[in-house]
């Protein structure tokens, strides 16, 4: 089947045209159940005879699924369904999301981490949750008129993430690593509004000291306790917002 342009540039958009068709169909199949998980596709030939391209478009919107995480490819057997919905859709929704969505995120995925770490963490978890803290306890102390204080965005991140590692929960620790981004921005967000709380060194403390404790109940109510403030300055945020419309 010919895939080929008259020109360079247009035959490339051509072929990415072609590749993108492909990868929403075999996306859309996926979607519909034409497979199930743990399912072997058609090979590249039929899958070529199904869509009515070539078989390196196939090739290549194949490579791209695998790489999405819905497909998995076996050296010998063929290419097998990983999974019939795209984790980059998802992440792209959770993008698009308000600083309340993520919150509301955040403290159903933290709250269930920190009542694991407390049962499963490790002395280096609790080290690498200190370090990330004093980091970011020494910004803070350093602007107290909130200047620079989005320098803190990566070190609160990393406290929050050492905190959901520290459960030892793969998956758990996958899913915050996609949601990472949306988490990222919307500190960036809270922390350049002046009306929104500071951040509060103290509970961040208090849930380090809950999770070595090894008390899950004391680690879980530590944990919403430190999200219960900035959730409810977002909340008022919203309410004066909508108020003034």
């Amino acid at each position: 089947m010919g895939e080929a342009g008259t020109g360079g540039t247009l035959r490339a958009a051509g072929r990415r045209s072609l590749v993108d068709a492909a990868i929403e169909q075999l996306r859309g199949q996926l979607a519909a159940g034409a497979w199930r998980v743990g399912d072997r596709i058609p090979t590249e030939h039929e899958l070529a005879e199904q869509l009515q391209v070539g078989r390196n478009t196939v090739r290549e919107a194949v490579r791209v699924l695998v790489h999405a995480g819905m497909l998995v490819s076996r050296q010998g057997e063929g290419t097998f369904v990983r999974s019939t919905s795209d984790p980059a859709s998802v992440l792209r929704g959770v993008q698009r999301s308000g600083v309340r969505d993520v919150l509301e995120v955040r403290r159903a995925l933290e709250v269930e981490a920190a009542r694991l770490a407390a049962l499963r963490h490790t002395p280096a978890d609790v080290s690498r949750m200190r370090a990330a803290l004093a980091a970011e306890a020494a910004v803070l102390a350093a602007h107290p008129d909130r200047t620079g204080r989005g320098e803190t965005v990566e070190h609160d991140l990393e406290f929050h993430t050492a905190v959901v590692e520290a459960a030892h929960n793969p998956a758990l620790a996958e899913v915050y690593r996609y949601f990472g981004d949306s988490v990222r921005e919307s500190m960036r967000t809270a922390f350049g509004d002046h009306e929104m709380p500071e951040v509060a060194v103290d509970t961040h403390a208090a849930l380090v000291d809950a999770i070595e404790s090894g008390d899950p109940e004391r680690a879980e109510a530590a944990c919403r306790a430190l999200l219960a403030e900035p959730t409810a300055a977002v909340e008022q945020l919203l309410a004066e917002n909508a108020a003034r419309k």
